[in-house]
Formats: C-alpha cells, sequence, structure tokens
C-alpha cells in the first residue's frame, strides 16, 4: 500500500516525524502493521450512516476536533462509521444510553430536530458558530427536544459522540505523528519513562529556537 498520501512534516512541536516511518523497524511487529494497514485503509464512505446522517457527523467533528490545513484530513466521521457498521461495542453503557448504533441515530436526529426548530436548518448546514453554540449547550444539557426520548442530551455529548470522535482521530497514525507518539510499542517497548527523557526510536519535541536540528533528528527516527 502506497503511504505517501499520509505522510506530512507534523505539527512544528515534532517537526519531520512521520509515524510511518516505523513500520518496517523493529518498533512495530506483523500485528500492529496489519492494523495500521487496515486502518489506513478505511473506506471514507459511510456504511451505516446514511448521506444526511453522515454530513451531521462530519460536521460535528469539524467543531470537536478541527483539523489542520497543511496535511490531509483524518477521516473521523468514517471511521466512526466504520466501528458501528461492524458492532464493535463498548460493553457498557449508562442508564438511559441505547446501545451504540440506535444512541447516534436518535441523537443525530434531535440534534436535527434541535437546529430546524431554533434556526431552520439541519445542523450540517448551520454556520459554525451556531453549530459551536448547540453542541455547548448539548455538552450542559440545556436541549430539550422530544426527539431525545430517555436519553439525556449531555451523556449523548460526552459517553457517546464525543467520545467516539475524539478516540476515531487519535486512533490514527497522522495523529500520532502530531503528539509524536510512536504507536503500539510491541515488541520494541519504551524503556526510558521518566520526565523529559526520551528513547532513540521516540519523536523529539522543539521549541522555537532548534526547529532544525529536531526536524534532523525526528526524520532519523524508526
Amino acid at each position: 500500500m502506497d503511504d505517501s498520501r499520509f505522510r506530512h512534516d507534523g505539527a512544528t512541536r515534532y517537526p519531520g516525524y512521520d509515524v510511518l516511518s516505523k513500520r518496517g523497524g523493529p518498533s512495530w511487529n506483523e500485528q500492529t502493521r496489519r492494523v495500521i494497514t487496515r486502518r489506513l485503509s478505511i473506506d471514507t464512505q459511510p456504511h451505516f450512516f446514511n448521506v444526511a446522517e453522515f454530513e451531521s457527523v462530519s460536521a460535528i467533528a469539524a467543531r470537536i476536533v478541527p483539523q489542520l490545513a497543511l496535511r490531509p484530513p483524518i477521516p473521523v466521521a468514517a471511521l466512526v462509521d466504520h466501528k458501528l457498521h461492524n458492532g464493535i461495542s463498548d460493553g457498557y453503557r449508562v442508564a438511559g444510553m441505547p446501545r451504540e448504533r440506535e444512541a447516534w441515530r436518535q441523537g443525530l436526529k434531535a440534534l436535527d430536530a434541535e437546529a430546524t426548530a431554533a434556526y431552520g436548518k439541519r445542523f450540517a448546514d448551520l454556520a459554525e458558530g451556531l453549530q459551536d453554540h448547540l453542541l455547548a449547550c448539548m455538552q450542559r444539557g440545556d436541549l430539550n427536544n422530544p426527539e431525545w426520548g430517555s436519553m439525556h442530551p449531555q451523556d449523548f455529548f460526552t459517553k457517546r459522540m464525543a467520545r467516539d470522535i475524539v478516540l476515531a482521530y487519535y486512533a490514527h497514525p497522522t495523529a500520532w505523528s502530531e503528539i509524536g507518539w510512536g504507536g503500539p510499542a510491541s515488541p520494541r517497548g519504551y524503556v526510558r519513562l521518566d520526565f523529559d527523557e526520551r528513547d532513540p526510536w521516540e519523536a523529539a519535541e522543539a521549541n522555537e529556537n532548534d526547529v532544525s536540528r529536531v526536524r534532523r533528528t525526528n526524520r532519523n527516527v524508526s
């Protein structure tokens, strides 16, 4: 598989670092390589959500985990869709919360009902400021459209929607490069575990005075 479209210089905190350079080295075993290959090959078309729902999830993800324009975007909505389509479950849920699939469908329907009642448009069609306002109201539990049923808006925000979106984002290697993480530590592991200590196979963090030096260091991390 060609990984070139996923490679980038990362955020300036870890210049020159690309976690995918570890693919052929001793940091990752074959199982890790297979998992990462599947994750990079995720279909960006929805299989669980319908088109309107997928547009809403994409809009929500853009507000919760806004992405840098300098690199290919992480397909957050597609990763959430993949989880639901394949029935991947957390194995638990709070009282009043439907199972994952039902919770997402009900929550998106309720959010669109709130948007339409307040502004006459679906959530995905609202300006970003209005989207932020509705999401903030959901987080505080200040929404009350009947479409929510027995599910509390605040629970949907914290226990389901935001959780799934953030986990999807940070499950992707592009996010790992941005935060300087080396991915699953198998079989090599990490040795230097104290503060401000770095294994040679970990990314170096830069400050404004040593970006060039750190970029050279990070290009040799594998």
